[in-house]
């Protein structure tokens, strides 16, 4: 199995990355730091998370080459109009004071603004300009998808989606792979439920010697998504990132998959009616 996924436009990606929600500040650059001498080489940020100094911070204290890094940030709905996304991504630059973002997504669709698609068409516009690699999209179902590519013929190179056992998104996972855009997982190992006190999957744990994180994350590899677990616990970061060394076999992927549940959100958060901006 490759290290890194190669996305629709070359450009790649670790298989799995550091999500920096409410690493702020001082302690987050603390945390980032970790997680990079960790063996990190993905963090995930956004304009609303309000972390994109941080994470700059974080990269220059590491000392790790920047051309090893992987930094990523995301439009919020505020900023759609195409007149406002280049500016936005400028913006988000200067913020992390690097010279280039790596990955920027358009954070939610928000199809009742009816503007995701001139954000897309800023986006095109800021990956030409240089200051950003690869451009994609969250929360985005097929259908917006398909506005996007049909309209632009400029596919996403990525969707993040929220996605673990309980959301297992299987048909939104068919629908990225059949139009060639790669699925992320946020909130991978079920934040604030007790899917990682599952009995199925403390048994995995147990027969593999590995802990019910490191299982569910084995799991979204073998899926081929790439999961981005959050944590600011140095020693998590490393567990988190340990998953190269074991497989699950069929039969294990399959009694994880089934734990998807009908109402399996976290977050009620339908990219088809919910909106942030």
């Amino acid at each position: 199995m490759s290290d890194h996924h190669t996305l629709n436009d070359g450009t790649t990606l670790p298989k799995v990355g550091l999500g920096t929600y409410s690493l702020w500040g001082h302690a987050g650059v603390e945390a980032m730091v970790a997680a990079l001498e960790g063996g990190y080489r993905l963090l995930d940020s956004a304009v609303n998370y309000e972390n994109e100094g941080a994470v700059g911070k974080a990269i220059r204290s590491s000392g790790i080459p920047r051309g090893d890094i992987r930094v990523a940030s995301k439009l919020p709905g505020r900023h759609h109009k195409k007149s406002a996304v280049v500016r936005t991504i400028e913006e988000s630059v200067l913020r992390t004071g690097l010279d280039y973002l790596d990955l920027y997504l358009i954070h939610w669709p928000n199809p009742s603004q009816g503007l995701y698609l001139e954000a897309w068409e800023g986006m095109i516009e800021a990956r030409e300009k240089g200051l950003v690699r690869s451009i994609g999209v969250s929360n985005f179902l097929p259908e917006y998808l398909d506005v996007l590519i049909d309209k632009t013929g400029v596919t996403p190179s990525v969707n993040q989606v929220e996605l673990h056992p309980y959301f297992n998104q299987k048909e939104q996972r068919e629908a990225d792979r059949r139009r060639g855009v790669l699925t992320q997982a946020w909130t991978p190992i079920g934040k604030n439920t007790a899917l990682l006190e599952e009995q199925t999957i403390v048994a995995i744990a147990r027969e593999l010697q590995k802990t019910p994180a490191q299982v569910v994350l084995r799991w979204h590899v073998q899926l081929g998504v790439l999961p981005i677990p959050k944590s600011a616990t140095p020693s998590r970061q490393v567990e988190n990132l340990t998953i190269e060394d074991f497989r699950l076999n069929e039969a294990q992927m399959s009694a994880i998959s089934a734990l998807n549940r009908a109402d399996g959100r976290i977050f009620d958060a339908d990219p088809s009616t919910h909106e942030e901006f």
